[in-house]
């Protein structure tokens, strides 16, 4: 099997249009399978996904979870929302952090975002990852229990036109060799 994942990648766009068309659960379901084959740190799989799909839970989310300041009205058309959501483990989450300054619950959750975003790439469908959001207002809105962080939240629906990609920094102006500043 070979398949393109840099063309995948350099396709990939944060999607803030979305048409009004269902996204088929068994598409969600293709996600959420790349994000829990996620690597983690020791194996924990803090990851939980929930997806929501009720339309007032959206508008709820888009109206009512966001900070001000940075509307969204995009958001209200997605047709779902995730909310990327971290379950920590006491030693590898809570206490090795302390130890070392390495939130490694973020790097697991990125990781695992990010293999969802990329299937949901793969299958046609656009997304947005969302970090402008008011955590206590989430966590009440969908009844998240205590003990469970929402780190991110992801639009996901088929885009009603591509988005547009934005520019990025050439490889030249972010890799350094041996020592900073030598490169070769």
């Amino acid at each position: 099997m070979n398949i393109d994942l840099l063309s995948l990648i350099k396709k990939r766009a944060s999607c803030r249009d979305y048409a009004d068309k269902a996204v088929p659960d068994e598409l969600i379901h293709n996600c959420v399978e790349a994000a829990r084959l996620s690597p983690s740190a020791c194996n924990k799989q803090p990851w939980r996904f929930i997806i929501v799909k009720n339309a007032g839970l959206r508008e709820e989310i888009a109206l009512k979870g966001l900070l001000p300041a940075m509307p969204m009205p995009w958001l209200r058309k997605a047709p779902v929302i995730i909310a990327l959501c971290a379950e920590k483990s006491v030693f590898i989450h809570k206490l090795a952090p302390l130890v070392s300054g390495v939130n490694y619950h973020l790097i697991d959750m990125g990781i695992a975002g990010e293999h969802f975003v990329l299937e949901a790439e793969n299958q046609g469908l656009g997304t947005c990852w969302i970090g402008w959001f008011n955590q206590k207002r989430i966590k009440r809105i969908l009844d998240i229990p205590r003990g469970v962080e929402v780190v991110s939240l992801i639009s996901l629906g088929f885009p009603s036109a591509p988005p547009a990609l934005s520019s990025r920094l050439p490889a030249e102006n972010i890799f350094f060799t041996d020592k900073w500043g030598n490169k070769q």
